[in-house]
């Protein structure tokens, strides 16, 4: 896995060993970044269920002011350390070592810009990330929440929560969600 565009590009991160994460593969992450390249200069960017930290280190390395990481596992977790060290971005994220419902009410920032939620593909941990993130201070009408899930995953439960699905980008496995606060 590399970073692909960027102050940091070409720059190989590490991942952790095993199949309790899974990087979202250089392909789509390109995709993905392609559509929201005018949104990531200057943005404050979350990663959530960070993994190696790959997608926000992304942002960082296309213009995000700063990056918050949120992963439970110590492998992944390490890997994230090892790999801001390697794009020299350590002074630009905060990474908490913590379950995400405890590192979302653990993040200080005033704003954020572009939420990105990648957690394993079941249970439902879709469903708590978003009642937590309906809570949050720091989720606005301007966020954008991004989630990477199963294609067959259905998101109208979002409403729920008080947020609308406004688009939604398909791949051969997965998708890639985009959801903002529904307005008043």
């Amino acid at each position: 896995m590399r970073v692909i565009a960027g102050t940091a590009r070409r720059l190989r991160l590490v991942t952790p060993e095993g199949n309790d994460t899974r990087p979202t593969q250089d392909r789509i992450k390109e995709t993905l970044f392609n559509m929201i390249q005018n949104q990531v200069p200057g943005a404050v960017f979350i990663d959530l269920f960070a993994g190696s930290g790959g997608i926000g280190i992304e942002a960082l390395s296309r213009g995000a002011v700063r990056a918050v990481f949120v992963e439970n596992n110590v492998n992944a977790y390490k890997c994230i350390l090892e790999n801001l060290k390697t794009t020299h971005f350590e002074e630009q994220a905060t990474v908490l070592k913590q379950d995400v419902v405890l590192g979302l009410r653990s993040i200080k920032e005033k704003e954020a810009d572009i939420i990105f939620i990648d957690p394993p593909y079941h249970g439902e941990l879709y469903e708590r990330t978003l009642s937590q993130l309906s809570e949050m201070n720091y989720v606005t009408a301007n966020t954008m929440i991004i989630v990477e899930a199963d294609l067959n995953l259905d998101f109208s439960f979002a409403e729920n929560y008080g947020f609308e699905v406004r688009r939604e980008k398909e791949y051969k496995t997965n998708k890639h969600v985009f959801l903002y606060r529904k307005e008043a």
